[in-house]
Order: structure tokens, then sequence, then C-alpha cells
């Protein structure tokens, strides 16, 4: 099962990417917010590390993606930073660091690229965030786009419904797509769109598409590590496959040592000094 000719990269690079989907590999991508679960994606030859903003729901417990701050983001990404050898670390520029504001998207990516080490950042959005796009790829800081479903704009929509249904949104959303490549982009999230716009969108750009919900002809995949293990148990949308259930699977270890604990099992006389 293993991909030979993809892990022959010694490292992932924007540019080697792009020479994955020039070359029909798939570009395997999940999110990572600490140290000891980067190390792992690292070695198990993950491409990328999405350090997302979905730390906000995972890690923190809130509802949405808002809350999260920057300098919580730049925390997690600096965990991740530590742990990675092989992979290329994206972080999600968290909402209110770059909406509306190019100087402060350019200043909140800085921050990000030089307090974690970071490989790229990641934004929402298409046309009415050129201007800030524009501003960063400028300073040389690489950009990961994010079209379909925007979970920072939940309050807009106020729904996670599919999105791009509709021709006219569809249209956009397409238009944004190559808004995003000529402005310099090296990649594209699509979130939950039709599987035929997705790949309307990868036929016509020409850097990789990463795809949520979005279908199999896509360049690439993303999944959120802890709904993907079976982690996080309430969240199941139709796209979530998941691989394990380390929730069962964690509960039923710490209920073992819990009864050890009580009953004077543990430690036993090999276990102690």
């Amino acid at each position: 099962m293993e991909n030979k000719e993809a892990n022959a990269y010694k490292k992932i690079t924007t540019h080697v990417l792009q020479e994955m989907k020039l070359k029909g590999q798939k570009i395997a991508m999940l999110t990572g917010y600490d140290f000891s679960m980067a190390t792992l994606l690292d070695i198990a030859g993950i491409d990328v590390i999405l350090v997302g903003d979905s730390a906000s729901n995972v890690m923190a417990g809130y509802s949405t993606t808002l809350p999260i701050t920057l300098d919580q983001m730049i925390y997690h990404a600096s965990s991740v930073m530590r742990a990675v050898k092989r992979a290329l670390v994206v972080v999600d520029l968290p909402f209110g660091t770059y909406q509306g504001n190019s100087k402060e998207a350019l200043n909140s990516s800085i921050r990000i690229m030089k307090e974690s080490g970071a490989n790229a950042i990641k934004m929402e959005g298409g046309r009415e965030i050129l201007e800030s796009v524009d501003r960063i790829l400028t300073a040389g800081i690489p950009v990961m786009g994010h079209l379909g479903l925007t979970p920072q704009s939940i309050h807009k929509f106020g729904t996670y419904i599919v999105r791009a249904t509709e021709e006219s949104e569809a249209q956009k959303l397409i238009e944004d797509a190559h808004i995003l490549e000529e402005a310099g982009c090296f990649s594209i999230v699509l979130e939950k769109i039709p599987a035929k716009v997705a790949g309307q969108v990868t036929s016509e750009i020409k850097i990789p598409t990463i795809g949520i919900g979005a279908g199999s002809d896509c360049d690439g995949q993303v999944l959120v590590l802890h709904d993907m293990l079976g982690i996080t148990q309430k969240f199941s949308p139709r796209f979530l496959r998941r691989y394990h259930n380390l929730s069962e699977e964690i509960q039923g270890s710490v209920k073992a040592y819990i009864h050890d604990v009580k009953t004077q099992n543990f430690p036993n006389e090999r276990e102690q000094y």
C-alpha cells in the first residue's frame, strides 16, 4: 500500500506539490496541533500538515472556529514545527486577523512565519481577500486558498450545508479559484462542494486542489485528525471516513488503569523501586 514514488520526496515543498499534481500523484493532508501527534504524522509519511483553526473545536472545545486567537495558532504551529522533518506545514490565519485589512493580514502572516517557522499560511475566501493575498505574497509568504464552505463565515451563511449547488455560486467559486491561482496561491482547499464542481476547478487550474467533502477528482484530500481517528464522535458528515475508534480505545485503557489503581494492582512489585 506504500506509495514509493510519492515517498521518494525527502522534503515536501510547494514546488513538490505542483510536481505531484503534474505526475498525477495524490496529496495526503491531515490537521495537526501538537508535537506528539505531528511526530507520528510525519513519520507515517503525510505530505501536508494543516495547523487548522479547527483547533478551536477539537483542542479548545468551542463550537466554531471563530474564538481561536493568533497567539494560540502560533503556539500550536510552533509545537508542530518542532516535530516535523518532511511534511509541508500550513497554518490557518484565524478569524479577525486578515478580513478587510490587508496590512493586518500581512502582519499576522509575518508573525506566524517568524514565530513558528511554518512553511505557509492558509486563508478563506476569493476575490474579497485578493488585496490581502497580493500583499502577503509580495512578502514572499506562500498562500494556500480555501473556497466552498468557509467555516469562519458560519454566521454569514448560518449553516454548514453543501456550498456551490446553485449555478451562480458554483460559477463564482470557479472564478475565485482562477483569481487565487492568478494571484499566486500555491494550492486551494475545496470544502463541501459538489464533486462535479470540484472536478471542473481541478481540471481548469494548474495549482493543486485539496478536497474535503469535494469528491475524488481533487489533487489531494484533507481530514481533521481527531475526526479521522475517531477521537471525536459527534461530527459525522458523509465525507468523513473513520479509520479508527480511538475514543473507545482510550476510554477502555483509562478504565483499566482506574481499576488497577483502585484494586491496588498497579503498581506491582516490578513497577516500583
